[in-house]
């Protein structure tokens, strides 16, 4: 603690200390999206965020901490839209699919989030990129969970396309990913949300 927060109430710290690292992280968010995880620094991180050098090694002592932060940040944006989305709709097979749309516009509201994904992802095939493992089992969980609510919408006889659970899984997180990429170099083409739609329909039933 520095000598000036000696004399800070706790509650008022934790909020200072919160509002600093979540500086931190938009700007990490900004830097590893236009610079890959490589290519930024962490004196550009530092600088972006507006503190020192000293002062960014106080909250996060490495780069792959920030990484960590910025991963982590994505993540939990993304789940609390989702469940969100599901608890409004309701929860079945079929809602578990349509809710991802929330956390698809959330994205679509933060380009930056679009453009980390984008550039780290691509960035992480490579086995000794420290994000490589994070995705890994990402895609690995997103294909498996997926999978499972596409069976089970076919089993209710819900869907109405030839491909089978396993590859609409495959699919649909192509799908995601090609639509945010194909989003960020048009962002006035189209929305990410509409192409959802019509995905979403071309594998119901027809009424």
């Amino acid at each position: 603690m520095t000598p000036a927060e000696e004399g800070t109430p706790p509650r008022k710290r934790y909020a200072k200390s919160a509002a600093i690292r979540q500086r931190v992280v938009d700007a990490c968010i900004e830097a590893f999206g236009q610079s890959g995880f490589y290519g930024a620094t962490m004196k550009d991180i530092a600088a972006r965020a507006g503190m020192s050098h000293t002062g960014l090694l106080h909250h996060f002592p490495t780069k792959e901490s920030l990484l960590v932060a910025v991963l982590q940040y994505r993540d939990d944006r993304n789940t609390v839209a989702w469940q969100a989305a599901l608890e409004r709709l309701g929860e079945t097979p079929e809602n578990t699919v349509r809710s991802l749309l929330a956390a698809v516009v959330a994205n679509e509201l933060e380009p930056g989030l679009a453009a980390l994904h984008a550039s780290l992802s691509a960035e992480a095939t490579n086995p000794d990129h420290p994000a490589h493992d994070y995705f890994r089992e990402r895609y690995q969980f997103f294909r498996t969970y997926y999978e499972a609510r596409f069976e089970e919408m076919a089993a209710r006889g819900h869907l109405n396309t030839s491909m089978s659970p396993r590859a609409l899984a495959y699919t649909f997180g192509a799908m995601l990913d090609g639509l945010e990429l194909q989003w960020l170099y048009g962002k006035g083409d189209f929305t990410m949300e509409d192409v959802f739609e019509e995905f979403l329909s071309s594998i119901s039933p027809t009424e």
